[in-house]
């Protein structure tokens, strides 16, 4: 898949909406960077929280930390970042312009202008800047790469405060910083982004079960999130390509607009982290096996396994499966199909007229019971009621609540009724504001 044209519709509904903002907009922008807007937060804000509580919380052998950007920089030595965290660039004779090497048809030839290449050379993609007040090497520190050595390097802390029983995991929801050649694809490629990680320790024996339990539980989580099942594949990564901490790694690969690119991975890890920052700091970062079993050791360094998942290019493949047009009444209507537990906004209820205070009354009377649902219930009383409908299809809204004359009674059978739309459909039905809150549950549920 390769449609261009449905990025750019992607990347316009976006920031109209309000998902979405180029970085630093009225100062040119900085590339690599993008805001979240209004609904970009609430969209993103769910998409976590989803995470959360299936990699988390619906467990019990899961922590959370929440560790600092900045870290000690002989971290990143020991993790084999300051070494190793490179991508190979090459800068246009010509233009001067700079690209990864990696991602040209042509490695001789500037994509730009034609002119001549020079040699590939090894580029390092952490931040560097410096802590204190002075800025000699000594003050040196980076802006994490990955969220991953916050995790490993509390694991001791974890271990001394909770005491967990193998296996156990930490989770964590964080920035990470990435100086990346040539950013591109809106939010696919960025220099700042979030990622959402699990460390999941295990016995070195016990690694397999779990590397296919974790792989299950992703492919649940694309199914919650909307993400069309198609649309998702396993790359089983071959040796020469994984990371040099993986003994096994598969890439969850998307249909995204521009090609089939990564998603998130799933990797084993080994001991490799545990034991490289306990022979980098002198601490000791082994496992105390209170209750071994046969052929267990009491003490040892566990092994990883790790599902990392990065939240913008999640929302990014979620508005590329969720992005929809259809014929409704001879206009094309643009939607959103966000599965109703992310969309940012829940429901939105209107009043039929803005300028009949009976209905306005109403209106606000039965948004606030269905504010006991979920607070995210919209309101909306500007211009008429296709339009209303039209800007909350085009935001994901699942439903749409009209109280009318009917409502207040000027036909008896239907009084305390409201209409229901249905947003994919956009089929309407009669309830009562009872049975309006219990289709939200379920929805939402």
């Amino acid at each position: 898949m390769n449609d261009q044209n449905l990025m750019e519709k992607i990347v316009s509904l976006a920031k109209r909406r309000g998902f979405v903002f180029p970085g630093s907009e009225i100062y040119g922008g900085l590339a690599g960077t993008f805001d979240y807007g209004p609904l970009g937060v609430l969209l993103k804000e769910n998409v976590e929280r989803l995470w959360l509580t299936m990699f988390r919380d619906d467990r019990d052998d899961m922590y959370g930390v929440d560790a600092a950007i900045l870290m000690n920089p002989k971290i990143w030595e020991a993790s084999g970042h300051v070494a190793g965290f490179s991508d190979p660039l090459v800068e246009c004779e010509k233009c001067k312009k700079r690209f990864r090497a990696d991602h040209l048809e042509d490695a001789g030839k500037c994509p730009e202008c034609g002119g001549a290449l020079g040699e590939v050379r090894q580029f390092n993609m952490m931040f560097k800047t410096h802590a204190g007040a002075t800025e000699d090497e000594s003050a040196t520190v980076y802006l994490r790469p990955e969220t991953a050595g916050g995790i490993f390097t509390n694991f001791k802390n974890v271990v001394d405060s909770q005491h967990p029983k193998l296996p156990f995991g930490i989770a964590q929801i964080g920035k990470a910083f990435r100086n990346e050649i040539a950013p591109r694809d809106f939010i696919f490629r960025l220099r700042e982004l979030s990622q959402m990680e699990v460390e999941y320790f295990v016995s070195p024996a016990a690694w397999e079960q779990a590397f296919e339990e974790w792989r299950k539980l992703m492919h649940l989580f694309a199914e919650a999130l909307g993400l069309p099942q198609e649309h998702v594949h396993e790359l089983e990564v071959p040796a020469e390509d994984r990371a040099h901490y993986s003994k096994r790694t598969i890439d969850f690969e998307f249909d995204y607009p521009f090609g089939r690119k990564e998603l998130w991975g799933l990797a084993y890890r080994t001991d490799f982290d545990l034991a490289a920052h306990a022979n980098a700091s002198g601490v000791e970062l082994a496992y105390l096996n209170e209750d071994p079993q046969v052929g267990e050791e009491k003490k040892f360094i566990p092994h990883v396994i790790e599902p990392s998942l990065g939240v913008d290019r999640t929302i990014l493949a979620v508005l590329a499966s969720a992005y929809r047009e259809d014929d409704m009444g001879g206009e094309v209507r643009t939607y959103l199909a966000l599965a109703p537990k992310i969309a940012p906004v829940k429901a939105m209820v209107s009043p039929l007229l803005k300028n009949k205070p009976e209905l306005v009354e109403k209106a606000h009377e039965v948004r606030a019971e269905l504010k006991k649902v979920h607070p995210a219930i919209a309101w909306d009383d500007n211009g008429n009621i296709g339009k209303r409908y039209r800007r909350q299809d085009e935001i994901g809204t699942p439903f749409c609540v009209t109280v009318d004359f009917d409502t207040l009674g000027e036909t008896p059978e239907l009084k305390d009724t409201v209409t229901l739309r249905h947003r994919d459909s956009g089929e309407q039905e009669r309830l009562t504001v009872a049975e309006v809150a219990a289709r939200i549950r379920a929805a939402i549920e």
